[in-house]
């Protein structure tokens, strides 16, 4: 059965928790909000004030960047938001890629394989102190002595892990560790150090996603919009991206037609890819009743 988070970053407290509510009404099983430090708001803070509002829907941040966050830090943001949500809490983590992220802490963004290595560690670390354990690690990616996470312990007995990312070293590790892998078909990071080349051809995505059969993976939509003319809604892109109207429609990375041609694209997704989830934004959020109805 297909399933749908949906990210939103928040602009004002009245806003934010209706989208919360909305959100959870109409059929999300995840709200999940980005990472970004001193670009947009904190992931957890803003989860824990949807937990208030909602009763079932699962909360996390897509994705923390494992640069610069330290995993006893991480650990006690995640089971608190646990905690106060009754269980709903989930460990979204991937390697970061703004070098303005590392300056604003005093740190020079790491090569890729620094990135690759701090995020095993840190995604590591903080599970196995989110299990109770106590931690000690001592490598160049990462320094931790006789570190336990005491309290808060979080209500759940495993906290899921979501792993959002394009590496290949970390997908490998994600197929073994991660409940949930987010794919997003975004590759190098371009000169700005926030926008990505993309790896929209189909031939790129079947080799991506071969390693993969079998896991739970989640495609993070970068467009998604209902109407009847889905190839004038994509010729712009197509030409930005070097893809043809046709081949663009069949990525899973945009969802564009009628609710009816949506629904088929997701349908053969999983028959293609086994993609099962999919990350919304904010032109999905009223639209996913018609979708949910359309694929049952």
């Amino acid at each position: 059965m297909t399933a749908f988070a949906f990210q939103a970053v928040p602009q004002n407290a009245t806003e934010w928790l209706e989208t919360a509510r909305t959100a959870e009404a109409n059929g999300f099983d995840t709200l999940l909000t980005p990472d970004h430090p001193g670009q947009c708001a904190a992931p957890h803070v803003a989860l824990a004030a949807a937990a208030a509002v909602t009763t079932t829907i699962k909360l996390g941040a897509y994705v923390v960047n494992a640069g610069v966050r330290e995993p006893m830090l991480l650990a006690a943001d995640v089971a608190t938001l646990d905690v106060v949500s009754g269980g709903r809490a989930l460990l979204g983590i991937g390697a970061g890629h703004n070098p303005a992220e590392w300056e604003s802490v005093g740190q020079t963004r790491p090569d890729v394989r620094g990135r690759v290595d701090r995020c095993i560690a840190v995604a590591e670390a903080t599970r196995r102190l989110l299990a109770g354990e106590e931690v000690t690690v001592d490598t160049p990616a990462l320094t931790m002595t006789g570190a336990r996470l005491e309290k808060p312990r979080p209500v759940q007995a495993k906290v899921p892990l979501l792993f959002g990312g394009g590496n290949s070293r970390l997908l490998r590790w994600a197929a073994e560790e991660a409940d949930v892998i987010g794919l997003s078909g975004l590759g190098r990071t371009r000169p700005d150090g926030r926008n990505h080349e993309v790896r929209w051809r189909l031939d790129q995505i079947d080799e991506h996603v071969e390693p993969l059969r079998g896991k739970v993976l989640e495609a993070l939509v970068q467009q998604f919009e209902v109407t009847d003319d889905a190839e004038a809604a994509l010729e712009e892109m197509a030409d930005d991206v070097g893809l043809g109207v046709d081949e663009l429609r069949q990525v899973p990375f945009i969802l564009v037609g009628t609710i009816e041609e949506i629904a088929a694209q997701i349908r053969e997704h999983e028959r293609r890819w086994g993609i099962t989830r999919y990350a919304l934004r904010r032109t999905a959020l009223d639209h996913l009743p018609a979708l949910i109805k359309a694929l049952a």
